[in-house]
């Protein structure tokens, strides 16, 4: 009998192994993940459930008893140590799992800061797991000090968070400005405006110099000299694809484990998706950190397992919730030279439009689901409204699809 075995049991490898029996697969298979808690959401990890608004259990993607019911092999606490592809065996210290396909589904690990800045003194977290945030969970308490380093989505998530439960937040981003890296100057300005309205201290220009402290972390000192008392601090400077295991198997990396528009890597028995893979898009190779993602490239990987052939062509859209705003994102914004800006129908709401020439790119819409979902069917569509049409308010959003 066929032994499919998946590594990572996070949203790409719990939607691979569900698809694999969704589709007919009659086979073994084996889901590992390093983690003790069986395969879960991670976006409401630092917000929903870190402000107490959402149980554990909720955070399931699936009930434990789905695995056993659809025999599925779940091995959770479990750490592979190496992947031997000439043998086509996982070792799991003395161990050998044999397996006839393999999907890596590892995910990613978030950057750390150096421990000669103080990134390793106690107090100091970074947000990606469950263990991650319920270690934090007791320093989240009102009138505390936190430092927030890095003003992307997930520092910037972070802030609020703390925010809300009235800690005095300060965040500091090294680039120019926040979300320098993914988004335009309009969407930044927009969201400093936001944190800055709820009280919190944004420092664009301004690294960290360093941590200081015995063991636990008790103050920082920016690079521009300025000296910060805190009780602890949240790192957000991004995150890497966790390709430790496919390196040393041996497979082509390329900004992740390099796959095929199928989601095959460079050893035929051995497939990847989610975070840690990158594919062919539109003429060049990208990598998806979002949950859709994971999801939808999952599910091609386990047709293609299964002896399909289909192109997994990605769809990016991204979201992001801060305080009472959510942020949709529809499309990939790079290479963008002009933005167009459209008025929401409400307070506080209003969509970004990224063209390149006269090609619409991406969408970001703020409390604003009908400007994210006609951006999205544009884009998907390959159709690029004139940039007048968006700029007017007067025009009805759906005469942009016709």
């Amino acid at each position: 009998m066929s032994h499919i075995v998946v590594i990572g049991a996070g949203q790409a490898g719990a939607s691979l192994v569900a698809k694999l029996r969704n589709a007919g697969f009659d086979g073994e298979i084996t889901l590992i993940g390093a983690e003790t808690a069986p395969p879960y959401q991670r976006p409401p990890l630092s917000k929903a459930y870190l402000l107490g608004e959402m149980e554990l259990e909720r955070l399931y993607l699936r009930p434990e008893s789905f695995y056993d019911d659809q025999n599925i092999t779940l091995r959770l606490g479990t750490k592979v140590d190496a992947i031997d592809a000439t043998t086509r065996e996982v070792v799991i210290g003395d161990e050998r799992l044999a397996y006839d396909q393999l999907a890596i589904t590892t995910g990613s690990t978030p950057r750390q800061l150096p421990a000669s800045i103080g990134g390793s003194l106690e107090g100091v977290h970074v947000v990606r797991t469950l263990d991650d945030v319920d270690r934090m969970e007791p320093e989240v308490s009102p009138g505390r000090r936190v430092l927030i380093i890095g003003g992307g989505y997930i520092g910037l998530e972070a802030a609020a968070v703390a925010a809300k439960k009235g800690l005095k937040v300060t965040l500091v981003e090294m680039a120019d400005r926040i979300l320098q890296r993914v988004a335009a100057p309009e969407t930044s300005d927009y969201f400093r405006a936001l944190h800055r309205a709820h009280g919190v201290e944004i420092l664009e220009g301004v690294g960290l110099e360093r941590l200081v402290g015995d063991t636990r972390v008790t103050g920082a000192i920016l690079s521009d000299g300025t000296e910060l008392e805190l009780d602890f601090a949240i790192v957000g400077v991004g995150i890497a694809p966790d390709t430790a295991l496919a390196e040393s198997a041996g497979l082509v990396l390329d900004n992740g484990i390099k796959t095929d528009a199928q989601g095959r890597t460079s050893d035929p028995a051995i497939w990847a998706a989610g975070d840690c893979a990158s594919f062919p898009y539109r003429g060049t190779r990208i990598r998806l950190e979002s949950v859709p993602n994971a999801i939808d490239q999952a599910e091609v990987v386990a047709r293609n397992m299964l002896g399909e052939s289909v192109d997994y062509v990605a769809k990016p859209w991204f979201w992001s919730d801060q305080y009472d705003v959510k942020l949709q994102i529809a499309g990939l914004n790079s290479g963008y030279d002009n933005i167009v800006t459209r008025p929401g129908d409400n307070a506080g709401s209003v969509s970004y439009w990224y063209y390149q020439g006269d090609t619409l790119l991406a969408v970001d819409a703020m409390n604003d689901p009908r400007a994210y979902m006609v951006g999205k069917r544009l884009i998907e569509g390959g159709k690029s409204p004139a940039k007048e049409a968006v700029a007017d308010p007067a025009v009805e959003l759906k005469t942009l699809l016709k």
